[in-house]
């Protein structure tokens, strides 16, 4: 609606002059609501449609990722790529659309109503107060006596004053409403009809774009005629070729393998056998064997690098086998080891047979041949011992290390929110989790939780103890104790993600529900830990010195009676991996426990120690020797001593939830911390489950000893493996100036002291040495290297030689 307001009206201050002024202030009120509503829905818009945009990205990005795995077919991968080119070209018009709608609607129109309403107002605020002004002015002039002249001058002087004032103020107020009137008009249009030229430019380049495109599409459309026509086609083919096969008699199927040795791929032969296991159970197992380059190979997966049952097949000879029950078995023999294998039945036997005997022919026939074939005997056992590294380390990944941890009560569904078959654990806490409580816990950092995969990681034997001797169920107990006193809910499957963050923040970090234990409840449990071991003896008569006092073996005296059990195969492959400074580790055995790397005289008793001991080793079962005094305080850093010495891990997790530091020291014994009472304890996994819970492996006691110190006077050979790994510092000096070495030669003990001599070599070779070449590969052939390996296979086959 148009209205202009006439100047010669405004200063008659007429009655048709204030419904004009009525008029036009209730419309530039309803413009004013009017303008902020359109700019409101104006952000919407333009936020709305950045979503789209960034949506359209995302679909744009998968149609780009579907091109890049069609890279095999031309035409689906060019055809995607051009597609997402100009879908990301329209996605760029649609960003300059709303660039432009930002521009001209709510740039343009806010800065109208911020400005020129905003001058509007203030008009209007001096117009309403002058006209007041007027108003009094004219009722004192109309009161004033006629006999007061004084007050009638007075009465007229103010009144003329107001006068002039007013006039000055509504014609400034007037010449605003008829400016802002027209410029309303402008300003509307000015933005609407930029932001039409904008819509107008962008479905201009839109179709642009797609008419360049519809060449392409019309003869991609042609195509795809014919590739419908070429499928069914080769369906029709398929069907034919299916219904003939399916025809066939494969009553002698078995015939059919023959011996080629003038196969191009090498392969002379190849099928399913199943093979004997040389462990204790003698299990059978069903592998793809090969004959290839003159050794026999067998595979369990494709993807598998194979593994060399026989490296030279003219040092092997085969035989029938009738003295087993299994029917169609044969033998492959060496001289170092026996391969027994079974076939499906007793054609494919002789076919076997004679395509091994026929190999043995064809290699001493071509002796011309000699030294390649024994270069590629040393390329493939290098091979193999890498292939049996890869099987150990897929052995201790997966289902494996799944299976145990979900064996273990509670662990079946995530601790924090109850999901079922949670594949993430916390390994410092000893839970299992679920994909998204696990990314929560990542976010809380490893001084809380260090989040680990149980299909995707690594386990270490000692990781994998740790996990099975805590548990959902024993946490929650922990650390969910007050939770329904408190009345707190507990998240289930597919809550908010930011409930269930608040919740773990609220259990682990603030550890809310964890129940608060008097001094005497901790006093309670530090003497039932006391005596938890039969060793252990009660000293009220003693001085009342406070703190547990440990009887030491001297380390010249050569006692072996805390000795560890000597290492299994699985102790030894872990041992060699980390000190094998080489790019992969290598390894004892394969998945079917056969031996690839060890000398003929060594071997035999490697072999021999696999089959008795088929399980992850147990602690160590000695300790020392502790007495227990009253101390003068208890507290939860005296809680997990005395459960780290007793080998509670449920006890050692408790103390840590009611605020026990892990690097406690006893100073009323020797500032011992709960790492060196753990080594007294003579667990492995104890200190396992310390150290992964930022226990420091070289905080020293009163005497300048360390972890290292103590685990090498006692002899525990598992605990001195686990510091080195954790990077203890093997040249740390005692108040007697003595390093876990020279400790270890007094004690004549050959284990600890092999052990603390390759670690040191280890060392300087990688720091003085620098065994890599120019290309940065490692030079695993150097003089020190090999004189590492040798020293390290000798004292091998050391340790098993007195097993």
């Amino acid at each position: 609606m148009k209205i202009t307001v006439d100047f010669e009206e405004c200063l008659k201050d007429s009655p048709r002059f204030r419904a004009t002024i009525e008029e036009v202030e209730g419309d530039v009120c309803e413009l004013e609501s009017k303008l902020d509503k359109l700019v409101k829905l104006c952000i919407g818009m333009i936020d709305a449609g950045k979503a789209y945009n960034t949506a359209n990205k995302q679909f744009v990005n998968g149609i780009r990722e579907l091109a890049q795995q069609s890279a095999k077919d031309d035409v689906i991968e060019s055809s995607l790529t051009t597609f997402a080119e100009n879908l990301q070209e329209m996605i760029n018009y649609h960003t300059i659309l709303f660039d432009q709608a930002q521009r001209s609607i709510k740039s343009q129109l806010l800065a109208f109503v911020r400005e020129d309403l905003r001058k509007f107002k203030e008009a209007k605020k001096q117009f309403d107060k002058v006209s007041e002004e007027k108003d009094a002015a004219l009722s004192k002039n109309a009161q004033a006596p006629r006999n007061k002249q004084h007050e009638v001058e007075e009465a007229t002087n103010i009144l003329n004053a107001t006068r002039k004032c007013f006039r000055h103020i509504v014609l400034d107020y007037v010449l605003q409403i008829n400016v802002l009137q027209s410029k309303r008009r402008s300003e509307i249009l000015k933005s609407m009809l930029s932001f039409m030229y904008a819509h107008l430019t962008f479905f201009h380049q839109g179709y642009d774009l797609f008419s360049e495109l519809q060449p392409l599409m019309k003869h991609l459309t042609g195509q795809l005629d014919q590739l419908v026509m070429d499928s069914a086609k080769e369906r029709k083919d398929m069907e034919t070729k299916h219904s003939t096969i399916q025809q066939k008699d494969f009553s002698n199927d078995d015939t059919k393998l023959e011996y080629n040795v003038d196969a191009e791929n090498g392969i002379v032969m190849e099928g399913y056998l199943f093979k004997r296991a040389s462990n204790a159970f003698k299990t059978w197992n069903r592998r793809w064997f090969s004959i290839q380059n003159n050794q026999l190979v067998y595979q369990k997966k494709f993807k598998d690098n194979p593994t060399v049952v026989v490296e030279d097949l003219r040092l092997c000879t085969v035989k029938h086998c009738e003295d087993i029950e299994r029917r169609f078995c044969f033998e492959v023999v060496s001289p170092t080891k026996s391969c027994m294998m079974q076939a499906d039945s007793e054609k494919l036997r002789q076919a076997w047979i004679t395509a091994v005997q026929n190999s043995i022919a064809t290699a001493f026939r071509d002796r011309a041949e000699d030294a390649e074939k024994m270069d590629r005997k040393s390329s493939t056992s290098t091979g193999s011992l890498d292939s049996a590294g890869e099987a150990k380390e897929k052995s201790l990944k997966g289902d494996g290390a799944l299976q145990k941890v979900m064996a273990i009560a509670g662990n079946s569904s995530c601790c924090d929110c109850g999901q079922p078959d949670p594949c993430w654990a916390s390994i410092n806490l000893g839970i299992t989790l679920c994909i998204q409580c696990s990314g929560i816990h990542r976010s809380l950092g490893v001084h809380f939780s260090k989040v680990r995969s149980l299909t995707l990681d690594t386990w270490e034997p000692e990781l994998l103890k740790l996990m099975c001797e805590l548990g959902n169920g024993v946490i929650n107990k922990i650390y969910e104790a007050r939770r329904e006193e408190l009345g707190a809910r507990k998240p289930q499957p597919g809550d908010p993600r930011h409930e269930v963050e608040a919740y773990i923040k609220a259990k682990y970090v603030e550890r809310r529900f964890v129940q608060r234990r008097s001094e005497d409840e901790i006093r309670q449990k530090v003497l039932s830990l006391s005596k938890q071991d039969k060793r252990l003896s009660d000293c009220s008569d003693a001085q009342p010195t406070s703190g547990p006092s440990t009887s030491k073996p001297h380390p010249a005296s050569g006692s072996s009676a805390h000795h560890e059990s000597l290492f299994c195969v699985d102790e030894l492959d872990s041992l060699f991996s980390y000190f094998n400074s080489s790019a992969k580790p290598r390894r004892l055995k394969s998945t079917d426990g056969e031996v690839q790397n060890q000398s003929d005289g060594s071997r035999e008793m490697l072999s021999t120690c696999a089959a008795s001991k088929t399980d992850p080793p147990e602690e160590c079962p000695g300790k020392a020797v502790v007495v227990f005094c009253e101390p003068k305080r208890f507290t939860p850093g005296l809680q997990l001593y005395w459960a780290s010495f007793s080998r509670s891990l449920p006890d050692m997790a408790e103390a840590l939830a009611h605020g026990g530091q892990v690097n406690w020291t006893n100073t009323d014994d020797g500032n011992r911390t709960p790492l060196i009472m753990a080594v007294h304890g003579g667990s492995l996994v104890t200190c396992e489950f310390l150290l992964q819970n930022s226990a420091s492996v070289n905080q020293l006691d009163e005497l300048g000893r360390g972890p290292l110190h103590h685990a090498t006077i006692l002899g525990h050979t598992g605990q001195v493996c686990l510091f080195l790994k954790r990077g203890a510092n093997q040249n740390a000096a005692d108040a007697e100036n003595q390093t876990p070495l020279t400790i270890a030669v007094e004690a004549a003990n050959a284990d600890i002291v092999t052990l603390l001599r390759l670690a040191k070599m280890n060392e300087e070779m990688r720091e003085a040495e620098g065994p890599y070449s120019h290309s940065g590969q490692y030079n695993s052939n150097s003089p020190t290297e090999m004189q590492y390996r040798k020293c390290m296979e000798e004292f091998i086959s050391l340790q098993l030689r007195d097993a």
